[in-house]
């Protein structure tokens, strides 16, 4: 079996500092998974997918992401606790170091692409250490022709190297693993986390700087689909809160799942070729789509088995961020090329905890600004290192750690291209009802489809709604397949006072949190937000 694949006109590593290393260009996902599973770094699963342990870490590390802080980035970017700075000249040294480490070893190159619009689209070349590392470049990102590979030329590089640990005394990071970009040298540098989430992020965070601060187009952490009368939908949500999940409708293709532009002429479109899917309880009956994906090709991760090689999606031993990554391709019913146009609903995806917010709200153009700038959901378990429970977030724009500018700057494009193209907005709450996390019940999946549904099929236009009495939220008193007790998440819950204590305990949240935004947001988003003076 031969490792050579499609190299490169420009191919010499040698300008990074990587030299006489054995580099396997563009390798076949095939090649990949069998040369994985050879040298005992992956388990094939009756699937046909390979299954792989990222190690130490099973999720981002927020903390250790940061960003080198030079003339681009300087004036621009929001720096504090999320977007962390790192000195340019520590940035040299430790890349000097990471490709010190690679050369001589057989490492695994990749050319891939970002942006499915042919207007926005750059060339990355990720270099990694692992083959099934550089299996995950291949499913995530957008493949290249092959004339396109001919001939390829890099404006993006990422060099991944997860047994490359940092010596935060000598290197500046804070601990020995770390994920930086370097603006200037439009570099990503990874080392000592196996965690590939790292990378598809790194771009992500590169792009929701470019496109809004440079070329005038909102970046999204969202997905999104098309119906078969043309009507984009799309789909805002941190990790856990149904993104993928939602967006994999049978009835509509589906443009992708996580990381999405908006354009100044309102097309919609993906930034990725692939889709990063938590599996935790993954079932065929509950989602076919996902289920199905997972086939030769696709990476398992962190996952185990039972009889053998069958993967038992219940548990939970390792992580509750169980993941497959896996192309486009493997999904049934997409849309070809990942652009979409005439985006008619938003909806706002948030995993709340505590129980109060209703499944479906419909929003006004000022509780929609509100919201988004808040970003409100819980931290599910396993998404980060550290979380074991749903902990209440806010994370501006539904992404702030992926987010390098102010979040009033995406928040303000949000709502002008809301307004522009009068899409409804609408707030799901695919978390917990009947009482908070530990007390209450998950809300089922097929009630959020039913409402998401309805409100696709303007069912939910001439519906009855009522206002929340805390939140201001207008909720439709029915929903067709949806019992109507549960729209009104008060009438769920055994004590009514309890369930005012706790709408009030978590206005005070939202109050707190929308504080620091206070002074950048005009009267109608301030008016967006709870309507009950809430501080306890």
């Amino acid at each position: 079996m031969s490792n050579e694949a499609i190299k490169p006109t420009h191919s010499d590593l040698s300008g990074l500092g990587i030299r006489d290393a054995q580099v396997h260009w563009n390798l076949s996902p095939e090649n990949l998974a069998n040369i994985s599973v050879e040298n005992n770094m992956a388990v094939r699963a009756d699937s046909g997918a390979i299954s792989v342990n990222t190690g130490e870490f099973t999720g981002r590390s927020p903390k250790d992401r940061f960003i080198v802080r030079d003339s681009i980035t300087e004036d621009h970017v929001w720096w504090g606790d999320i977007n962390i700075g790192f000195d340019p000249e520590a940035f040299d040294r430790l890349q000097a170091k990471v490709c010190a480490y690679l050369s001589g070893k057989e490492i695994y190159a990749r050319d891939v692409q970002a942006c499915a619009d042919e207007r926005y689209k750059i060339n990355i070349r990720a270099i990694n250490e692992l083959p099934w590392s550089n299996l995950f470049v291949n499913n995530m990102f957008i493949r290249p022709s092959a004339e396109e590979l001919a001939n390829f030329d890099p404006e993006w590089t990422i060099i991944n190297a997860p047994g490359f640990k940092a010596d935060p005394a000598v290197d500046g990071t804070r601990q020995h693993n770390f994920a930086i970009l370097s603006f200037t040298k439009k570099t990503i540098l990874i080392g000592g986390t196996g965690y590939t989430g790292e990378m598809k992020k790194g771009i992500f965070s590169a792009l929701n700087f470019i496109l809004p601060h440079q070329q005038n187009t909102l970046s999204m952490h969202c997905s999104a689909n098309v119906g078969e009368d043309g009507d984009t939908a799309v789909f805002f949500g941190l990790s856990g809160t149904g993104k993928t999940t939602l967006s994999a409708d049978p009835n509509r293709k589906l443009i992708g799942d996580d990381e999405h532009g908006w354009t100044a002429d309102n097309a919609i479109f993906n930034f990725e070729g692939g889709c990063y899917a938590k599996v935790i309880d993954l079932s065929a009956e509950k989602e076919p789509d996902i289920f199905n994906a997972i086939k030769p090709g696709a990476l398992l991760e962190n996952v185990t088995f039972v009889n053998g090689n069958e993967v038992d999606f219940h548990d939970k031993s390792i992580t509750e961020n169980t993941r497959v990554s896996y192309p486009l391709e493997h999904i049934r019913n997409i849309q070809t090329p990942s652009v979409g146009h005439n985006p008619k609903n938003i909806f706002f995806l948030t995993a709340d905890a505590t129980g109060v917010l209703p499944p479906i709200s419909k929003l006004t153009p000022g509780q929609a600004a509100y919201h988004f700038i808040s970003g409100y959901t819980a931290k599910v378990a396993g998404t980060e290192a550290g979380i074991t429970e749903p902990v209440a977030a806010f994370s501006a724009c539904f992404g702030a750690p992926f987010m390098p500018l102010h979040p009033t700057v995406y928040a303000e494009m949000l709502s002008n291209k809301m307004q522009e193209a009068g899409v409804n907005v609408w707030l799901i709450n695919t978390g917990w009802s009947g009482g908070a996390y530990g007390t209450g019940s998950r809300i089922k999946l097929k009630y959020t489809r039913a409402m998401i549904t309805a409100a696709l099929a303007g069912e939910l236009d001439n519906s009855d709604y009522i206002e929340h009495p805390v939140f201001g939220l207008f909720m439709p008193t029915s929903c067709p397949n949806v019992p109507d007790e549960i729209l009104d998440p008060k009438s769920t819950w055994a004590d009514a006072e309890a369930y005012d204590e706790a709408a009030m305990t978590l206005a005070a949240k939202f109050e707190k949190n929308f504080s620091k935004f206070a002074s950048d947001a005009n009267e109608e988003i301030l008016n967006g937000g709870p309507k009950v003076s809430a501080r306890v």
